[in-house]
């Protein structure tokens, strides 16, 4: 996919979840209010060559726990006899969120409920051209300085099904100033997990502030996997970020595939954000500097 077509992909959701919220995106219009002219966007530059992350880590918080000692402080219940509103809100609609989805967004039990075995299921159901899936908003926001969220997912893999695990800021905010970041999507059974940054502005200047890492994984179909996204950085009065998780169908992103009819599951077997991050902060800094930063869209 292209630069302008996955930038495109960004600025359209975001798009779709302003006009929902009524929520600024720098550049855009509003029946609501009057914003400045949108800036005209700019050729993309030459990509530069991959370089190390060139600054340094957060500093590693003094007087840390043990690893031994860690424990989540957020572990939401899966259990049948637990409403899924207890930790999540549902949003809603079939305005095609920015981006000419299928879906209608609802908050049927059909669409959104734990199982017997303890997961969190959102079903995207595509029934003799009706399309109706579930998108998840948590109560609980990343409000820490500190901590990790981890989840262990099994997406569902198909042609026009775009299943993703993500965080915003809990509103009002301003996209993409105030950050997006993809942790897990994939989109039309390519087996490759694209985790994206949003941030900066959205104009020529701050094209390289839109990144991305691509993960091949070819067992994604028959295996679970687990996803970890660490931070150490004051929220800066932004209020945390909120988990998003959802089933998308068809759209610009899918290239304009249509699922077949049938029910796709995105399942979450456990979600959990804790106190530190899977091997401790000496192992965050070592990430820091060797993890690779992905490239500009």
């Amino acid at each position: 996919m292209s630069f302008k077509d996955i930038l495109g992909k960004a600025k359209a959701r975001a798009e779709g979840f302003a006009a929902q919220h009524n929520i600024q995106i720098p550049g855009s219009t509003s029946t609501s209010q009057n914003h400045p002219a949108p800036q005209q966007y700019q050729a993309q530059q030459p990509q530069q060559p991959y370089q190390p992350h060139p600054g340094a880590p957060p500093p590693i918080p003094q007087n840390r726990p043990s690893y031994s000692s860690i424990h989540p402080y957020w572990n939401p219940s899966f259990s049948r006899s637990t409403p899924v509103t207890d930790n999540f809100r549902h949003q809603l609609g079939d305005h095609g969120w920015g981006n000419n989805e299928l879906q209608n967004y609802v908050d049927n039990p059909a669409n959104s409920f734990h199982d017997d075995q303890g997961n969190l299921v959102l079903r995207a159901i595509a029934s003799n051209g009706q399309f109706t899936s579930a998108r998840l908003t948590s109560h609980t926001t990343l409000g820490r300085d500190r901590g990790s969220l981890v989840a262990t997912i099994s997406p569902p893999c198909a042609s026009g099904i775009w299943p993703a695990f993500w965080l915003l800021p809990r509103e009002p905010f301003t996209w993409p100033n105030d950050g997006e970041v993809d942790i897990m999507e994939t989109w039309n059974a390519d087996l490759v997990n694209h985790t994206c940054l949003h941030w900066g502005h959205f104009n020529g200047e701050d094209w390289n502030k839109h990144r991305v890492v691509e993960t091949h994984l070819h067992d994604m179909p028959h295996t679970a996997h687990t996803f970890e996204f660490a931070w150490n950085q004051p929220e800066n009065g932004i209020g945390g970020k909120m988990v998003i998780i959802n089933v998308a169908m068809g759209g610009n992103v899918c290239q304009g595939k249509r699922p077949d009819d049938g029910v796709y599951d995105l399942k979450i077997h456990s979600l959990k954000m804790c106190d530190e991050p899977t091997g401790g902060w000496g192992k965050f800094e070592s990430d820091w500097h060797h993890g690779a930063e992905g490239h500009p869209m």
